[in-house]
């Protein structure tokens, strides 16, 4: 495409509903600024999203969109690029979508590594559906569902898709969009499965982690980590680290394999239907 795009070339005119302050706004933009800036047209991008406040982010995106149901934005997102490889494909969902009903499709596309990009707003919260504990709620979280404070081990999610094989591994704060736009160009353009955390406030029902409490908690870091011990350690020291934490050049060879195998399916399910 020759025309420079800007970020408005994708939205569709509507107008987000979200809570004011609500960090999808900065996802959305961070989406938008990124495709723009990849010169990636609306009509070769898609943009799949699952159930809760960030499923309603396709709703405003001015390229193709799906808004699919709970937990199934991976599945959808992948069963896309599998039949239409040229397409840019983005996942969208929240923590409960991600790592709540949705966390075992997170561990096959992870192991299948197929170039999607998928992205989690992450606020450690049920937002949706009023503030109930979801996965990755920290110990002691009190809401309607744990009065006297969570008990349950929140998710690491960066360690779990790590372990499930995943070749690119982000995490960004919506309270930086620059960053954000960085990181979401980074992950559209590794050949192969990308999984990027982003710490999305929900200023209505997880007030205990607002903006300013991911501002004296995030650090950043430059350059993925280059051994696995580097990258468990990475975690441990400060779990709200942002950047590319991982990738794994090496092993996206499992794409170049998959693209024939998919391309031999698709060949016969339309052989097939026709």
């Amino acid at each position: 495409m020759s025309a420079t795009l800007t970020a408005k070339d994708f939205s569709n005119g509507n107008t987000p509903t979200w809570c004011p302050g609500c960090g999808d706004f900065g996802v959305l933009r961070g989406i938008q600024g990124a495709l723009a800036k990849l010169n990636i047209s609306p009509e070769n991008s898609v943009l799949v999203s699952g159930i809760g406040c960030s499923g309603k982010i396709s709703h405003y995106f001015g390229g193709y969109s799906i808004h699919t149901t709970h937990g199934r934005t991976l599945p959808t997102a992948l069963g896309i690029k599998s039949s239409r490889p040229e397409l840019t494909v983005l996942a969208a969902g929240g923590d409960g979508d991600g790592y709540g009903i949705g966390v075992g499709h997170l561990v096959h596309a992870a192991r299948r590594n197929l170039p999607v990009t998928y992205i989690v707003m992450d606020n450690s919260v049920y937002g949706n559906t009023k503030g109930q504990t979801s996965p990755t709620s920290p110990l002691g979280y009190e809401s309607s569902t744990s009065p006297e404070g969570n008990l349950d081990q929140p998710i690491n999610p960066l360690l779990l898709a790590w372990s499930s094989g995943a070749t690119f591994i982000g995490q960004g704060f919506s309270g930086d969009i620059k960053h954000l736009e960085d990181l979401f160009i980074r992950g559209i353009q590794h050949d192969g499965f990308s999984l990027i955390n982003v710490f999305s406030p929900c200023v209505v029902f997880n007030k205990a982690q607002g903006y300013d409490f991911y501002k004296k908690k995030i650090t950043y870091q430059d350059c993925p980590a280059e051994t696995s011990p580097e990258f468990v350690s990475l975690l441990s020291e400060n779990p709200f680290t942002a950047g590319v934490l991982w990738q794994n050049k090496k092993d996206t060879a499992r794409y170049q394999q998959q693209k024939v195998v998919d391309s031999d399916i698709v060949s016969y399910l339309k052989a097939r239907i026709i």
